[in-house]
């Protein structure tokens, strides 16, 4: 199964100069907790999650009407095409302990991949996303015993 048949391909962007307050909104109005952002030509730049926005915005005291998220967001984004596998997906997954990733296609965002969006395909294999999860967590079997 390929990414793009699983992705959500309705999200928004933000840009660099857009404000915490701003992003913090979109998450608010989307109800999801990270936001891609993009420059003028829709290439990932940044990443922004809702952890972001307290512990670099708010628990350092900066004003989120005024800060912009080119401050607080995370710069080295993994990114998976779109038409890769799914299994390919689960191991950047993994190997960077995130549970969101943006999807380009031509170096272009066209959507967002989550463990949520993996989880809801009956067609994916329940094990590998399990050990994704386990990954992601920082669990192991030894945690579990």
């Amino acid at each position: 199964m390929k990414v793009k048949d699983c992705m959500c391909n309705e999200i928004e962007y933000a840009t660099p100069s857009n404000t915490v307050h701003d992003c913090a909104t979109m998450m608010s109005n989307k109800h999801v907790g990270c936001i891609p952002v993009c420059n003028n030509s829709q290439n990932v730049v940044g990443l922004v999650t809702d952890r972001d926005i307290i512990l670099r915005c708010i628990a350092c005291n900066k004003d989120p009407n005024t800060t912009p998220i080119s401050e607080i967001m995370t710069c080295e984004v993994c990114c998976c095409d779109a038409n890769a596998d799914v299994k390919e997906a689960e191991n950047l997954m993994s190997k960077n302990q995130v549970k969101r990733i943006p999807i380009i296609e031509d170096n272009k965002l066209i959507g967002m991949l989550t463990l949520g969006d993996l989880a809801a395909n009956s067609k994916i294999n329940e094990t590998n996303l399990g050990n994704t999860l386990g990954c992601i967590c920082g669990c192991d079997k030894k945690n579990a015993q």
